[in-house]
């Protein structure tokens, strides 16, 4: 009996690979090159969204550490 457990987890590893050989060799649909450019060129014909840009901090000029701006808590 013990030596049936020995053989478990080399079956689930075997298993497993299969599985996921399976799922690799699957068939996939070509994507839709134009679809695709026309996303691209909309997302690029908006205007950039508010509140990602990330104003420059202040640095101590002798040790290079940067300097909390007051009111910035």
């Amino acid at each position: 009996m013990e030596i049936l457990l020995w053989l478990v987890p080399p079956a689930v590893v075997t298993v497993v690979a299969m599985v996921w050989v399976s799922w690799l060799g699957r068939e996939r649909t070509a994507p839709d090159r134009l679809e695709q450019v026309r996303r691209i060129g909309s997302a690029l014909e908006q205007p950039p969204r508010a509140g990602y840009a990330v104003p420059p901090s202040r640095r101590d000029r002798s040790t290079g550490v940067a300097v909390r701006r007051p009111g910035a808590d």
